[in-house]
């Protein structure tokens, strides 16, 4: 989870002491809004030594060439690494993040996209690029559709060793981890040269790097371009308003996700909404919706180490997303339609824009439990939607979604409760009928 324990005390004093209209509307409309239930769920990850600090954060959904029954989900678990789990959830590989040497810090993986069609070695390659917080690196592993097939592991790590650090300039700069953290795959039509949006940990800048492949059939990567989006903004009255942070942090960005076929890239800002840009990072962002705390004055306080809302809410700040904003990604529809859905981690919903256009506004959703199945999600991190029929069960496409607060409860053998994750999965088309939304499951694939 993403929400630090200033931003938890900052939504609770709003509430509690100020009262504001804002917030309560958030609480009501959440109330009442449509649900729908997981099909079925992963296996429990624990974040304490027991359960090697396995923490699930974001899926990535891989389409098999041939077989789209054998498609996996990829997906983080930071300290604890990588898991690929089947499309019935059944674990089939665990990938450790790299330890520390002492000279370089442990691997902590952040985030996961998917590049297909890669030239690796002389051959076309799917690649899972994961950021790697930890040591402030990209690491990259090559798809074995054979392996998924069978049921077995698929990946392989194609790092190449002399991969660079992408934002620290040395060691001692990684061991303060404002390091590479969210993650999106984007490949240019003109060119067709495969990239990684990456931002980077407690800053508001993101890059665009270059995905290089070598002679070796490994991967590298080269920084082409950066852009540092608004740490602070004019409200209405004229006034300048700053997320509040711990002190030197800005209001960073984690989820994103790029328009396979209109290259915009989409930027949570965690405590700020939504940017629409380039995903060449040429353009000027847009900021197409706010969180509903957006404006709310707080200040952090050194005795508690928290954010305290210092004054009312100004009513700057939008109607359909709650701080923090995570889990960006789009359902495809044919002729340019579809949906952005974003997790809005405050209020625990999932926000569905339209994808084209200035991305109106369209519904909120719950995933919540089901009486004699999974639970639900809350404070989402990430998240992913795929349009394209996976077999008996998702016929109609699926979203998997991680789940910040599993239950039920397990205890450790002091009694403590445990941190409790995992990855729920969910058919398209009980989004769609419970949401209004449409299901197109030949508009877009992939792999075209």
């Amino acid at each position: 989870m993403h929400l630090r324990p200033g931003h938890r005390l900052l939504a609770v004093a709003t509430t509690l002491l100020c009262a504001t209209p804002t917030l309560f509307a958030s609480a009501a409309h959440a109330a009442g809004l449509p649900q729908v239930d997981a099909e079925l769920e992963t296996a429990a990850l624990f974040d304490d030594e027991a359960g090697n600090n396995s923490n699930a954060d974001d899926p990535a959904i891989w389409l098999h060439p041939t077989s789209s029954s054998r498609s996996v989900v990829v997906a983080t678990a930071k300290e604890g690494g990588l898991r690929v789990y089947s499309l019935s959830g059944r674990q089939l590989q665990s990938i450790a993040a790299p330890a520390s040497s002492g000279s370089d810090e442990a691997g902590r993986f952040n985030n996961v996209d998917l590049a297909y069609g890669v030239r690796l070695a002389g051959a076309s390659a799917d690649l899972a690029v994961v950021s790697d917080r930890g040591r402030d690196t990209l690491r990259t592993y090559r798809i074995n559709p054979a392996a998924a097939a069978a049921r077995q592991a698929p990946l392989t790590d194609v790092t190449d060793p002399a991969a660079p650090l992408v934002f620290s300039s040395s060691p001692e700069e990684v061991a303060d981890q404002t390091t590479a953290y969210g993650l999106a795959t984007w490949r240019d039509p003109a060119s067709g040269q495969q990239y990684a949006l990456v931002s980077r940990r407690h800053t508001t800048q993101i890059s665009l790097v270059r995905l290089i492949t070598t002679p070796a059939g490994t991967v590298t990567y080269a920084v082409e371009r950066r852009l540092s989006l608004p740490s602070s903004f004019r409200l209405p009255d004229g006034s300048t308003w700053t997320p509040c942070a711990d002190p030197g942090e800005l209001p960073q960005v984690e989820g994103m996700v790029v328009d396979a076929q209109t290259g915009v890239l989409y930027a949570g800002q965690e405590d700020v909404g939504i940017w629409r840009l380039p995903a060449s990072l040429t353009g000027t962002p847009v900021l197409l919706d706010k969180v509903r705390e957006f404006g709310v004055p707080a200040t952090y306080d050194p005795d508690t180490e928290e954010c305290e809302v210092s004054g009312p809410d100004p009513g700057a700040g939008g109607k359909h997303i709650s701080a923090d904003v995570e889990g960006l990604t789009i359902y495809y529809r044919r002729n340019g339609r579809g949906y952005l859905l974003a997790s809005s981690q405050g209020d625990n919903t999932f926000v569905v824009y339209q994808r084209s256009g200035a991305n109106p506004y369209v519904t909120n959703f719950r995933v919540g439990p089901d009486s004699d199945g999974p639970d639900g999600s809350e404070q989402c991190d990430g998240a992913m939607v795929l349009n394209v029929p996976l077999g008996s069960d998702f016929d109609e496409g699926l979203l998997v979604v991680q789940d910040g607060v599993n239950t039920p409860d397990v205890q450790d053998p002091e009694g403590e409760v445990r941190t409790n994750t995992n990855f729920k999965f969910v058919e398209w088309e009980d989004v769609a009928d419970e949401s209004g939304l449409a299901v197109d499951t030949s508009g877009w694939n992939p792999r075209w």
